[in-house]
């Protein structure tokens, strides 16, 4: 059957070498509909990010864009404004039929840390034809805040698709009709779109929050360090009563929608930009909803939007709508889904920070 491949295909090719590894794959790698991919033991800073081209391997660039190389061994700071390269652990044989796309991951997406795959013949990022075999590789470069790093670290996650996947409009207005998608009336063009929450308190019970700005100047974020930093060292509060906020150029925000979305078991899901004409910013990193977020909560969840300005102040008002969910169907239903016996970081959620973060009411500001 067409669609994204779940938890128990997945299984299934690494057991064929579809999927390996020089170091055993473990069984939390697996996600609903996705694997996690590991860092390497090597990163290169570059002094451009680039693709291979058409028919040209990452190694034989290498060498017109390398500036150094660093052991990670010990763990190494990815500095803020670099541009990094490393090779992933996992390498594919995929079959003919089954292509390949990947995302950063939440945590990796909501601290602004832009994380994209890349491959030998590529000419785009995070997007693999059917039949690639070869090595993978992630290129990182830290927007916000300088990390720290170790081998084994999952910053982004790969999902195989065999087929035509995505709903037309019409498959996911019958959907939500028979499974409510959004809380509300759905507004359905090209996927459900959703907008912003600019409401007072926006999914929090913290007063006039509505969300945060990247503080310019901070410290460095052991990425392993679980609720161990005080969100008001890095980031800074907004507060709003007008239910507006204006857009800095060049700043990264963490906002809410104003849906709680919901992805049946049977479906999963991929954040996209609503339009280039809506506004001067982009939303999302972190572009995947596994099957099960906000099920089974009777509300939904709500998505967080990762936002960043471009070239002019932009003033974004509630209810604007910043992008819509691209929904696909699951080959099958997975065995887990999200947030059903898995480590489910941000089922149910409002607005939230990544998960190096404590979670307090209030950060100043």
């Amino acid at each position: 059957m067409n669609g994204v491949l779940p938890d128990s295909a997945l299984a299934r090719l690494i057991d064929a070498g579809a999927i390996r590894a020089d170091r055993p794959i473990t069984p939390d790698q697996i996600q609903p509909a996705s694997l996690d991919l590991r860092l390497g033991a090597t990163a290169w800073r570059l002094r451009a990010s680039f693709l291979a081209g058409r028919g040209r391997r990452i190694a034989d660039r290498l060498a017109d864009f390398e500036m150094h190389r660093m052991d990670l061994t010990d763990g190494a700071v990815l500095e803020k404004g670099c541009v990094y390269l490393l090779p992933l652990v996992e390498r594919l044989a995929l079959p003919a039929g089954l292509d390949a796309v990947a995302n950063a991951k939440s945590s990796t997406g909501r601290l602004d840390l832009l994380t994209r795959l890349v491959t030998d013949d590529g000419t785009e990022f995070d997007r693999l034809p059917a039949g690639y075999d070869g090595p993978l590789y992630a290129e990182i470069c830290p927007r916000s805040f300088s990390v720290l790093v170790r081998p084994g670290m999952r910053l982004n996650q790969l999902r195989l698709r065999q087929g035509q996947a995505v709903l037309d409009d019409t498959a996911l207005a019958a959907l939500h009709a028979a499974e409510p998608l959004v809380d509300g009336t759905p507004l359905i063009d090209e996927g459900l779109g959703f907008s912003v929450d600019l409401r007072p308190g926006a999914g929090t019970d913290d007063g006039d929050l509505v969300g945060y700005r990247a503080r310019p100047h901070t410290g460095v974020i052991d990425l392993d360090r679980i609720a161990a930093y005080d969100p008001r060292d890095f980031w800074d509060a907004l507060r709003t009563t007008e239910a507006r906020l204006i857009l800095d150029p060049g700043a990264f925000y963490i906002l809410v929608s104003r849906e709680a979305v919901t992805i049946p078991p049977d479906y999963a899901a991929e954040m996209s930009p609503y339009l280039a004409m809506a506004g001067e910013f982009r939303v999302h990193y972190a572009g995947f909803f596994d099957p099960g977020f906000g099920h089974g909560t009777g509300r939904g969840a709500r998505g967080v939007l990762e936002v960043r300005c471009h070239e002019a102040p932009f003033a974004l008002e509630h209810g604007q709508v910043v992008g819509r969910l691209v929904y696909e169907r699951m080959a099958a239903r997975p065995d887990r889904l999200y947030g059903a016996g898995i480590a489910s970081n941000y089922q149910g959620q409002g607005l939230k920070l990544a998960k190096q973060f404590r979670q307090i009411s209030a950060c100043g500001g």
